[in-house]
């Protein structure tokens, strides 16, 4: 893996399915100093509130049989409507010109979900992907870690 650069101003998103952090960098690449620009939070709700009791049922068009029908992942819809939020603020915030360039890390099946969402603008300003989950950290240890992956 390549070494990252945190130059002065540069943005980072740090994110899981729960909690997206939009940092910047208001220091240098020796000593980044990082300031939160915006917070967005989204609580996943329990399966017993967000699925149904039982599956469904569907007949065979040729047969009397009955199958039960597979109704899907809640949770990870609720993650990726999340995720779907976090690249649409994003995407405003590159088409202002408020974010130039931007370095996204998330665990790894966020990231995934992430890259299946992201429009051509946030392609072109991601500078650098890192498959972590940083975002319960504070400041300064995503900091010092960001450091870390630099030597």
């Amino acid at each position: 893996m390549s070494k990252i650069h945190l130059d002065q101003n540069i943005w980072l998103l740090v994110c899981n399915a729960k909690k997206a952090l939009l940092l910047q960098n208001a220091g240098d690449n020796a000593y980044p100093k990082l300031e939160t620009r915006h917070v967005m939070e989204h609580t996943l709700h329990r399966s017993r509130e967000v699925g149904s009791d039982a599956p469904g049922r569907v007949f065979s068009s040729t047969t009397s049989r009955r199958a039960a029908m597979d109704e899907g992942d809640p949770h990870l819809e609720e993650e990726r409507s999340f995720l779907r939020g976090v690249a649409d603020d994003l995407k405003q915030r590159i088409e202002d010109g408020e974010v130039k360039c931007l370095i996204v890390v998330a665990p790894p099946r966020a990231l995934g979900i992430l890259r299946e969402m992201e429009c051509r603008q946030i392609k072109r300003a991601t500078i650098a992907e890192l498959p972590r989950d940083y975002v319960m950290l504070p400041l300064y240890e995503i900091e010092g870690r960001l450091k870390a992956e630099n030597r």
